[in-house]
């Protein structure tokens, strides 16, 4: 199987239909057999019908993960990725916030012998932006960026550490995940600093992007969650 894409998603009844006509209309137009798996983090809705209702060409599959506990982003991506069996592994957070087609970037840098990871990123030349996070995001993400490279040890030539459309060579992906814990929305943290840990290269690529402003995160309500985690990450590591 060439590709795995995992969506995790949360509530999204509305969305989910359309990413799953996406992700499987990029597949079949580049050729792809793949799979794409939806995980649904405790929904209350019907997300995970919808995904089962779905019909898809030949050679790929698609089904829905469903638990019954909303645990947070970092757990339904982990668990997502812990079932694929692709050569190459990919997440896409719901609402076609990235256009499928900026996935074959991220794989030629993988199949070009340049790194084991590639990031999509918002924020490097050669990135459109066709509609831009609000300004109370945009503070709240340059201070996230902030923290993470001064207490985390992240490389400050990592550009966008959260955007939430990542490629990976599947055995890599699948081992990194079967080691993580962070269930929540800084889950891309602990994966990058296990990657740098175990000798992983990690490049960024630039992504066409449109804001989603139906987001489940909230930087108000999260905070403190997030820099639990944050300080959780860094002493499970730090014992290593």
């Amino acid at each position: 199987m060439d590709l795995s894409i995992v969506i995790p998603a949360y509530e999204e009844s509305g969305k989910i239909a359309r990413d799953v006509k996406e992700a499987a209309a990029f597949l079949n137009s580049a050729g792809f057999t793949g799979e794409i798996i939806v995980v649904d983090d405790g929904s209350k809705d019907d997300t995970a019908a919808i995904v089962e209702a779905e019909e898809t060409p030949e050679g790929i599959s698609t089904k829905a993960v469903r638990y019954e506990e909303h645990r947070g982003k970092g757990c339904a991506v982990r668990i997502g990725i812990q079932q694929t069996k692709g050569d190459y592994v990919m997440f896409a957070d719901s609402g076609s916030c990235v256009p499928y087609e900026d996935t074959l970037r991220g794989l030629e840098l993988i199949k070009s012998g340049q790194c084991e990871i590639a990031h999509g990123s918002r924020k490097m030349t050669g990135c459109h932006i066709e509609k831009a996070q609000s300004f109370y995001r945009r503070i709240c993400s340059k201070m996230f960026h902030w923290l993470v490279i001064r207490d985390m040890g992240i490389p400050a030539e990592f550009t966008d550490t959260q955007c939430g459309f990542k490629v990976y060579r599947g055995d890599v992906a699948r081992h990194l995940y079967g080691e993580a814990i962070t269930d929540g929305f800084t889950f891309d943290i602990e994966i990058i600093m296990r990657a740098q840990r175990e000798g992983y290269r990690i490049k960024e690529f630039p992504v066409d992007w449109t804001c989603d402003r139906d987001s489940r995160l909230s930087p108000t309500r999260s905070s403190w969650h997030v820099l639990y985690e944050l300080l959780t990450i860094r002493r499970v590591l730090n014992k290593k």
